[in-house]
């Protein structure tokens, strides 16, 4: 093994010396690098030996400082300047800090070149190179064995913290835990500083925060101090990657040993076998997800006939034939996936929000009397409620205050997507639950063709516009409307008044002039003066029942045809 001590030795390097930090001669190098970057230290490995012309700390004490500091911290083998390139001789407070830390401090005659100095060490060092990838290659094919042998995420932690000799934490991308495995050497257990309950958020906000985003930003392990209350915790963080997506992430609890090359090179090999670990889960999730999917498919179209099928179909996926079902449908879209290229990520990142919203909606489960059964597909969470039969039935207040809470908390915890909630009616059997399922469609639909945005609609808030839209023409419709309140229409298109929207107001307030004046921010009298109006030009006093069921039903035709009837001749 090739140390401090070996360099000075070398022919080749006739006229190196040491100059500070002699306590760490016998340092042992793993490889050598060179530093002119202030902002490296995420990049360092413990045993390198760092080469610098000293530019980038040339006329900064504190640089100096922080350098000596944060190599002795990673446990860098040592750090070598070339003088007089930029340097007469190593600064004082360098030596003395050097000293302090037992990190050795070597000065480089200047007729050296950086590239010179690496070739020739690395030419002493190619026989432990050597060793050490055979180790390594041995690790690996054990790591490997555990995998193929199905030993899973378990097995290979284990594995690792026994290799390492330190605690193992592993989390998915959203830094959820995995598994863990913790030592019974360790001063520090996991269990006192971090939360260890699977598929939860097991560090802070704060520690995740300073973790970059980008995998460009973290090809290799990084360090981070994890703070307790009266501790301060080294943790080494490698992403499990594959291309450009992480899976998830490997955390060195690091409070057993210093890591050595050695367990650098171990730790990079157990992060590809997880990540094919990972992509195998997920391809068996999505075998599972696949045969759900395809019974709800069947369940939601109505295709399943047969009761002793339904039978059998429900026990095997949760489902209780003898409850009352009804159905929300949650719409959801994220403007920033949308102008994503990339097929693959968008549709991870898509997946990924569909996860956290059904989690959430399970999580508060308890706020809603009944049992829930949540799937996802195209860009639809699908929300089956069940209810004991015999039970009091859901009343649709109760139906659409459930859904307003979902809504609330999803915004909450996704302020860059937004969402549409449609509820079906709610039927005594599941077997009639595909009923639901349409009607949430419709009134999703409906919400769209109004162009209401963040909104909660049940079946029944729209069944008069469903009736309409789907039994009558439009021609007929638009004809219908023109009848009984074209002349208001013409007049607030000849005058720039507002009596459609007005009248429409009047009705939904049932007709009461308060209410309505407060509706819509305008003084009583205001309001009085528009209805009177509207009447003159109506020529009614709008106290027939038949008249006013008339416009009523004009009021809603005026709605669901929109835009379009400015585009009919009359509007011309």
């Amino acid at each position: 093994m090739l140390t401090i001590k070996d360099i000075l030795e070398i022919k080749a390097l006739e006229g190196i010396k040491i100059v500070a930090g002699e306590q760490g001669i016998h340092n042992e190098i793993a490889l050598v690098n060179i530093i002119e970057n202030p902002d490296a230290f995420d990049w360092l490995t413990p045993n390198e030996l760092l080469l610098t012309t000293g530019y980038i700390f040339q006329d900064d004490e504190a640089l100096q400082n922080k350098i000596i500091q944060e190599i002795s911290k990673i446990n860098c083998a040592g750090l070598v300047i070339k003088m007089r390139r930029y340097l007469q001789k190593t600064p004082q407070n360098m030596i003395d800090i050097a000293n302090q830390h037992g990190l050795p401090l070597l000065e480089l005659p200047y007729n050296y070149t950086l590239s010179k100095v690496i070739s020739i060490i690395n030419e002493k060092a190619s026989g432990r190179y050597d060793l050490l990838n055979r180790k390594s290659l041995d690790m690996h094919n054990t790591l490997f064995k555990v995998a193929l042998e199905g030993g899973g995420i378990e097995s290979i932690s284990s594995k690792l913290a026994e290799t390492i000799n330190n605690p193992i934490i592993f989390l998915d991308n959203d830094w959820n835990l995995l598994h863990y495995t913790d030592l019974d050497t360790n001063p520090v257990p996991l269990a006192y500083g971090i939360n260890l309950k699977k598929n939860r958020p097991t560090f802070s906000k704060d520690f995740i925060d300073t973790i970059p985003n980008d995998l460009n930003e973290m090809q290799k392990s990084i360090t981070r101090i994890y703070q307790l209350e009266d501790l301060a915790v080294t943790c080494r963080i490698l992403p499990v990657a594959v291309a450009n997506y992480i899976y998830g992430y490997i955390v060195i609890w690091q409070t057993v040993r210093d890591l050595n090359e050695f367990d650098f090179i171990v730790l990079e090999q157990a992060s590809t076998i997880v990540a094919l670990e990972r992509i195998k889960q997920k391809e068996i999730e999505g075998v599972r997800l696949k045969i759900k999917q395809e019974f709800f498919d069947d369940l939601l179209t109505g295709k399943i006939t047969s009761l002793e099928t339904l039978q059998t179909l429900c026990d095997l996926h949760g489902l209780k034939i003898n409850h009352k079902y009804y159905c929300v449908v949650i719409s959801f879209s994220n403007e920033n996936l949308q102008n994503q290229h990339d097929l693959i990520s968008r549709k991870y990142e898509t997946d990924n929000i569909a996860k956290k919203c059904m989690n959430l909606i399970y999580e508060h489960s308890s706020t809603i009397n009944g049992e829930i059964t949540c799937l996802y597909r195209n860009n639809q969470i699908i929300v089956l409620v069940g209810q004991q039969d015999g039970k009091q039935d859901f009343t649709i207040n109760e139906t659409k205050q459930y859904a307003e809470n979902i809504l609330q908390l999803l915004v909450q915890q996704h302020t860059q997507t937004s969402f549409l909630i449609g509820i079906g009616k709610e039927y005594k059997h599941i077997r009639f639950v595909h009923k639901s399922f349409a009607e949430a469609h419709e009134a999703l639909r409906l919400m769209r063709r109004f162009e209401e945005r963040g909104a909660v609609a049940h079946y029944a808030d729209h069944s008069i516009y469903h009736f309409l839209d789907s039994n009558i023409n439009e021609v007929p419709l638009k004809d219908f409307f023109l009848e009984s309140l074209g002349a208001v229409f013409e007049h607030d298109l000849l005058h720039g008044t507002s009596y459609l929207l007005t009248l429409e107001n009047y009705f939904i307030n049932h007709m009461n002039i308060s209410e309505t004046a407060k509706e819509m921010f305008i003084h009583r009298n205001t309001l009085i003066y528009r209805i009177e109006k509207i009447k003159e030009i109506l020529k009614t006093d709008l106290k027939s029942y038949e008249e006013l069921l008339q416009i009523q039903l004009a009021l809603r035709i005026y709605r669901l045809l929109g835009k379009s009837l400015y585009h009919d001749e009359f509007a011309d």
